[in-house]
C-alpha cells in the first residue's frame, strides 16, 4: 500500500532484515487487515520485547476473516510476526477490538465485546506467560441480562483487595443504560463481578458520555470524559480519578464512592468548556512520572450557521496537563476535516507518548500549524498524514515533523504503547476508512528514537 512498502515486499521479505537500522526507520505491516476504534484500551502493548496489537478484520483479502477479532505479535528484536484469532467472525465493526493487559503472572488477558447488541463481554487468557500467540478457551461475563455492552478497558490495581490486587474492566452499557460502567475481578480475570454505572446523566433521552482511562497500576485510575456524543451535546471535557473506593475531582476533593458514581458529568473537574462552535471529544490520557495526568482531545469549530451535512470541516487538537493545582490547556494543531459524513467529529486522532508528556503524534489532512489542506504529490488527493509534535518552549509552542508524506492512502488513529527506554513503537492504521463498518486498512508500526523525555 502507501509509503513505498508493498504488501508483496512485506510478505516475501526477510524478517532478519529488520535488524538493520535503516529498515527500522520504515513502516512495517504487522497485520494486513485490521482496524480499531479508540475507546478500548490498551489496544497495543509492548511486553517481553514484543509488540502486541489487537484489531478487527474486514475480510478484505480473505472473506473468511470478516469480523475476526485478532491479535498480531511483532518481535521488536528479530522482526518475526504471528497472528492469532480470538473470536472468528464476531462482528465487522472496529469498536470490537480487544483490550490487552499483562497479568501479574505474566499471562496476557484480552477482553472484547460487540458494538451494543449483546449483554456480555468476551475474554481469553494466554496459554503461556509472555506469549500472545496462543490462548485458552474463550469465556464470557454477563453483568446483567439487560446490559448492552460496548468497549473494554482493563486496569489492574495491585494495592486493592487487601493488597491481593483487583482487576477492573471499564465498559459501556450496564443494564442497557448506555453509560460508563465497570466490572471487577479478584482472581486475575478468571471470574468477574458486576459493579455499577459510575457516570450518570440527568437527560432523559438515551445517550452516553465517552471516556478514556489511565492508571498507575497501584491504586489510582484517572478518567477523562465528555457530556455525551458530540452530535448530541456541545461537549465539554472533564477529569476525575478513582482511589480507595472513591471518585475525586482533579484537586483530590471527594465526590462520592465509585459504587454510587457521578449523578451528572459536571460533578467532575471541567478542563474545557464546550459551546456551539467548540465541541470536544476525548482522545488520550496518560500519567507523567509524578503521577499527574496529561490528556489530548479534539474540538469541532464549525460556525453556528454551518448547513446541516457540512459540519466537521474545521477540527483542532488540544493538549491539557494537570500541574497539581490547575489544568493548563491549549490548542496545539489543526486536525483537518472529518473522516466521513455522519460522524462529523471523527478525526484522524491524536496519541500521547506515555513516556514523554512533551511529545504527541497526530493524524491530520491539514498542515498542523496553518490548517492548509495537505495534497499528495502521489495522486493529487487530500490524505491524512502523521506528524510528531514536540514542545519547543515549555509548552506554549509545538514544532511538527512529518512522519508520512505524499501518501496514496490515509494514515489514521495512531497509538503509542508504553515502552520505557530509548525507543518509541508507533502504530497506526493505513489504507481507506469509509465508516466503522466499512474499511480497508492494515496495521503498521514504525520504531523511532526517543529524545530526552520531559517529566
Amino acid at each position: 500500500m502507501g509509503d513505498g512498502i508493498s504488501r508483496r515486499a512485506f510478505l516475501g521479505g526477510s524478517a532478519a532484515s529488520l535488524l538493520h537500522a535503516e529498515d527500522r526507520q520504515k513502516p512495517f505491516t504487522i497485520n494486513d487487515d485490521g482496524a480499531w476504534s479508540w475507546f478500548e484500551d490498551e489496544r497495543a502493548i509492548v511486553h517481553n520485547g514484543k509488540l502486541i496489537a489487537g484489531s478487527v478484520a474486514a475480510g478484505t483479502h480473505d472473506p473468511a476473516r470478516r469480523g475476526n477479532v485478532e491479535v498480531a505479535v511483532f518481535d521488536l528484536r528479530r522482526g518475526a510476526r504471528s497472528l492469532s484469532t480470538l473470536h472468528a467472525n464476531l462482528q465487522y465493526d472496529d469498536h470490537n477490538s480487544p483490550a490487552l493487559l499483562v497479568l501479574p503472572d505474566r499471562h496476557i488477558l484480552a477482553a472484547y465485546a460487540k458494538h451494543g447488541p449483546e449483554n456480555r463481554f468476551y475474554y481469553r487468557i494466554s496459554e503461556r506467560p509472555d506469549d500472545a500467540a496462543s490462548w485458552q478457551s474463550e469465556q464470557t461475563f454477563t453483568p446483567s441480562e439487560s446490559s448492552r455492552i460496548t468497549y473494554s478497558n482493563l486496569h489492574y490495581l495491585r494495592n486493592e483487595n487487601g493488597g491481593r490486587g483487583r482487576l477492573y474492566n471499564f465498559f459501556r452499557g450496564l443494564d442497557g443504560r448506555n453509560k460508563p460502567s465497570y466490572a471487577y475481578s479478584d482472581d486475575h480475570g478468571r471470574t468477574w463481578r458486576t459493579g455499577n454505572v459510575f457516570i450518570d446523566v440527568p437527560a432523559t433521552f438515551r445517550h452516553r458520555p465517552y471516556v478514556k482511562y489511565a492508571s498507575n497500576g497501584a491504586d489510582t485510575v484517572h478518567i477523562f470524559y465528555t457530556d455525551g456524543h458530540p452530535r448530541d451535546f456541545e461537549n465539554s471535557t472533564y477529569h476525575i480519578f478513582y482511589r480507595a473506593g472513591k471518585l475525586h475531582r482533579s484537586d483530590g476533593s471527594v465526590i462520592r464512592s465509585l459504587a454510587e458514581g457521578l449523578r451528572r458529568p459536571e460533578e467532575g473537574t471541567r478542563i474545557f468548556a464546550g459551546n456551539a462552535e467548540n465541541v470536544g471529544w476525548v482522545s488520550d490520557i496518560h500519567l507523567d512520572r509524578d503521577g499527574r495526568p496529561f490528556a489530548a482531545y479534539s474540538v469541532q469549530k464549525d460556525p453556528k450557521e454551518t448547513p446541516v451535512g457540512q459540519e466537521g470541516q474545521d477540527l483542532r487538537y488540544r493538549y491539557a496537563r494537570w500541574d497539581g493545582k490547575e489544568w493548563n490547556d491549549l490548542e496545539i494543531a489543526h486536525a483537518g476535516t472529518r473522516l466521513y459524513k455522519g460522524e462529523d467529529d471523527y478525526t484522524g486522532n491524536i496519541a500521547l507518548d506515555p513516556e514523554d508528556p512533551g511529545t504527541v503524534y497526530i493524524s491530520t489532512n491539514a498542515d498542523p500549524e496553518t490548517g492548509a489542506p495537505l495534497r499528495s504529490r502521489t495522486d493529487g488527493r487530500r490524505h491524512w498524514e502523521l506528524y510528531r509534535g514536540a514542545k519547543s518552549d515549555g509548552g506554549g509552542r509545538w514544532t511538527w515533523t512529518a512522519l508520512t508524506r505524499d501518501s496514496a492512502v490515509d494514515n489514521i488513529r495512531p497509538i503509542v504503547p508504553k515502552w520505557p527506554g530509548d525507543g518509541v513503537a508507533l502504530l497506526w492504521l493505513r489504507g481507506t476508512y469509509r465508516a466503522y463498518t466499512d474499511y480497508d486498512l492494515e496495521v503498521v508500526t514504525l520504531t523511532l528514537p526517543r529524545g530526552p523525555a520531559e517529566r
